[in-house]
């Protein structure tokens, strides 16, 4: 079992997710920004527009995933 915070998948907060893949985590991360989203959180919000922005480029998104998914691989369990 592996933890990352919010904070680490690019959110505004300390939340802390903990899951066996990457997979699950980005699931439990999409999720609390979903609720986040909804209650209109504008920490949140700021940070999903960042988000957004550093992402746009091709294939940014790919390769941030990439990074998010190397860094949860190189964490103890």
């Amino acid at each position: 079992m592996k933890t990352m915070t919010c904070n680490q998948l690019g959110g505004a907060c300390d939340l802390k997710f903990q899951a066996e893949s990457f997979d699950e985590i980005a699931e439990l991360s999409k999720k609390h920004g979903m609720e986040m989203f909804q209650a209109g959180d504008e920490d949140h919000l700021k940070a999903m527009m960042k988000m957004k922005e550093q992402k746009s480029a091709p294939g940014a998104m790919a390769e941030w995933l990439d990074g998010k998914r190397k860094e949860f691989d190189a964490l103890p369990d």
